[in-house]
């Protein structure tokens, strides 16, 4: 695996959150600070995709009875 720069995707104190990464070929790497050693990949296109779908609303079915913070 490429060395890559972790980025927490929070701003609070969670004791487990994403991290990501963004390679120098594209891919887009994911994972958990708790498991670090399993990590997800996608592709920039893939990851775009995903985040605009998240900006339109289209996984808010998946949160629906998750209480809000």
């Amino acid at each position: 695996m490429p060395e890559l720069d972790w980025i927490p995707m929070t701003e609070g104190d969670e004791t487990e959150y994403l991290e990501i990464a963004f390679a120098e070929n594209g891919d887009v790497h994911l994972r958990t600070n708790t498991e670090p050693e399993t990590v997800v990949v996608t592709t920039a296109a893939k990851w775009d995709a995903f985040v605009l779908g998240v900006r339109a609303g289209e996984f808010d079915h998946f949160v629906e009875d998750v209480p809000e913070a």
